[in-house]
């Protein structure tokens, strides 16, 4: 019986030590598989999206009148009357000022006063020069007489035609007391009143009236270099103003500077917008926005996705062995949280989103099934740890703590 019972008891020994050898090799490969799916970055992978054909550019701009004249006194004086107001309608050659000029006029009346002494004294000095003419076919005078008297003659000829181009120039100058439209438009401005001096010329004062063709405008708008090539003539373009909400008007393309300012890096266009119906306003902010076709489909990425340094501008993916790999890429277009990429990217690529910091070409990493950091914890712990850890209601960390000790999974309660 003392035999049998020492047998049993080296069983249950040898099974005992047996037992333990198991869990604890059992804890050591597990502790050994959670340690390296922690070393291994958990990744958010995205793929790369096809952008659109065409490119909507919107940029500000700013309308003016197809023809605008500013309109300045030719004569000083001081303003008699004015006949249109600011918002008024005119047609060509209409009435919209008087200005009263007493000193041209007499400077008129001593004009003609001078025209009408020429006048006499050509006409004395013809009859004398037909005279000593007659009286030296006789041999009464000399030849050099006669030439003096012809020469008389010319000189106030030329004096009466001098005096009547002078009367002729005041004339014109009374007629510019009379201020009219050069074309029909609206008057945009009015900055005289009754009784103002006026005084001649652009340099000597402002303007009196300000007459703008409305019925179409011309709209500029700087577009940047990049895009010049695609805005050509005959280009379209919607543009909004704020004053009328909802509302869209079409702009064609007429020319542009053909010249890059180095100052804003853009070019300057010029655009027809049609305004029959005068609902826009000459001088008002307008929304100018391009519908421009691209050559092919950019691919789009989230901003997150790029990494910035030394290098240049990277994204990180994925290859078919499961390794990091960066690829240097060119940005098209920065559409805030999306960047469009021109070269650098295919299709096909799994790019790695808010890559972690640290993480290097040649690097193993594991995919996270969502972008919620439970995924991720999920990705990296095995299957049977994270199991156990759900059901103890333990942490990651604490499971790691247990499996050093050689503990059970889950410790009992």
């Amino acid at each position: 019986m003392l035999r049998i019972a020492a047998l049993v008891a080296v069983a249950i020994a040898v099974l005992v030590v047996s037992s333990g050898i198991a869990t604890r090799a059992s804890n050591s490969r597990h502790l050994r598989q959670l340690t390296t799916a922690q070393a291994q970055p958990v990744v958010t992978v995205t793929a790369p999206q096809r952008g659109t054909t065409s490119y909507a550019m919107e940029l500000p701009g700013r309308l003016q009148a197809y023809s605008r004249a500013p309109i300045y006194a030719r004569v000083n004086g001081y303003l008699k009357s004015w006949s249109v107001d600011i918002g008024s309608s005119v047609q060509a050659g209409q009435l919209l000022a008087e200005i009263e000029a007493p000193d041209l006029d007499q400077q008129l009346s001593q004009a003609k006063a001078d025209l009408m002494t020429a006048q006499a004294n050509a006409a004395l000095a013809t009859t004398t020069a037909v005279r000593w003419q007659q009286l030296f076919k006789t041999d009464s005078v000399s030849r050099q007489d006669v030439d003096m008297k012809n020469g008389d003659f010319a000189a106030k000829q030329a004096i009466v035609k001098a005096t009547k181009a002078n009367v002729d120039r005041l004339q014109v100058m009374e007629g510019f007391k009379k201020i009219v439209a050069p074309f029909s438009g609206i008057v945009t401005a009015r900055l005289t009143d009754v009784g103002a001096l006026i005084n001649a010329g652009s340099g000597a004062g402002l303007e009196l009236f300000v007459v703008s063709d409305t019925h179409k405008l011309r709209l500029y708008v700087n577009v940047p270099q990049t895009y010049v090539a695609r805005v050509t003539p005959g280009t379209k373009a919607q543009i909004t103003v704020p004053e009328r909400p909802g509302q869209t008007f079409t702009a064609t393309v007429e020319a542009s500077a053909q010249a890059v300012d180095p100052a804003s890096g853009s070019t300057l266009v010029q655009l027809a917008v049609d305004n029959e119906a005068g609902e826009l306003f000459p001088g008002a902010f307008a929304n100018v926005r391009f519908d421009l076709p691209l050559a092919s489909a950019n691919l789009r990425v989230p901003a997150s996705a790029l990494i910035v340094d030394h290098s240049g501008v990277r994204v990180a993916t994925i290859g078919p062995d499961g390794r990091v790999a960066f690829k240097p890429v060119q940005i098209a277009r920065d559409l805030g949280d999306v960047i469009e990429i021109s070269a650098g990217l295919a299709a096909t690529d799994r790019i790695i989103d808010s890559p972690p910091d640290g993480i290097d070409k040649g690097d193993r990493v594991r995919l996270a099934p969502g972008a919620t950091s439970g995924g991720m914890l999920a990705a990296a712990l095995p299957p049977t740890s994270v199991a156990g850890a759900g059901r103890c209601g333990s942490t990651s960390l604490q499971l790691v703590r247990l499996l050093a000790a050689g503990l059970p999974r889950c410790p009992p309660p």
